[in-house]
């Protein structure tokens, strides 16, 4: 793996010798909620704007199903 992540490192990047990272990726913790439910919306309406489905519920793939309380695919345990 090293070896890729080497490879891909971008040549002006000098401080290191290998890139995990993809260029542009500014990872952040979500600590908040307020930040991670805005996070989680976008991530649902994705298919919305991209016009797959009329509401983020009916996108098969997604966990809206369950933070709408009803049955899906994936399993979303909420913690309080």
């Amino acid at each position: 793996m090293l070896k890729y992540f080497a490879y891909y490192k971008r040549k002006h990047k000098t401080e290191s010798e290998y890139q995990f990272w993809q260029e542009g990726s500014h990872p952040e913790e979500m600590s908040e909620t307020t930040l991670f439910m805005q996070r989680l919306t976008y991530i649902h309406n994705n298919p919305v704007k991209r016009g797959y489905v009329d509401l983020p519920e009916y996108w098969h793939y997604s966990s809206a199903q369950s933070y709408m309380g009803e049955e899906s695919l994936l399993l979303i345990v909420l913690l309080s």
